[in-house]
């Protein structure tokens, strides 16, 4: 038994069919149609687990510290990752999700850092003699723990005012 396979293609239904020909029961003028779905590319790309999405979003989350602005970042990620810009824009609604995530939690840790910090800053600038740098540490630190300025003090003495009664008017 031989067979003869040819291939065609229906463009009103958007299918692919293959034709065979036997020569063992069907005369040869008689052809048979089996329709047989083509797999189609996907419409909107190649879908991503979600390990892989979140693997995207945290480079982002890492690249934010750069100090762009959101729409510097999106576009950068965007052309970086080789994908669309709403998907980067979506992944950057993520991002920002975790940034406002992260500021709740560490928000009572956050003096605490700030005091280390200006501390290793006051160190590094002292080692380096920037003694402005140094005195505008010093200051920021006593504002922390409630020394007043100078000037606020002078502005919290009261003030007297002194006023002469005109004597012509007894």
């Amino acid at each position: 038994m031989t067979s003869t396979q040819m291939c065609g293609y229906d463009v009103e239904q958007g299918r692919a069919y293959v034709y065979t020909v036997t020569d063992s029961a069907i005369s040869m003028g008689e052809l048979v149609a089996t329709p047989q779905e083509e797999t189609k590319a996907r419409p909107y790309g190649k879908r991503n687990p979600n390990a892989v999405i979140e693997q995207r979003q945290q480079r982002l989350y890492r690249k934010q510290l750069d100090g762009l602005t959101p729409r510097q970042l999106v576009l950068e990620h965007s052309s970086r990752e080789g994908i669309a810009v709403s998907t980067a824009w979506r992944d950057w609604t993520q991002v920002s999700e975790w940034v406002k995530e992260d500021w709740e939690s560490h928000r009572d840790d956050l003096l605490p850092r700030l005091q280390n910090m200006r501390e290793r800053l006051f160190h590094a600038a002292l080692k380096r003699g920037q003694l402005q740098t140094c005195a505008q540490i010093l200051d920021s630190l006593g504002r922390v723990v409630g020394e007043s300025a100078p000037e606020t003090i002078s502005m919290s003495v009261p003030q007297l005012s002194v006023t002469i009664a005109d004597k012509r008017s007894d």
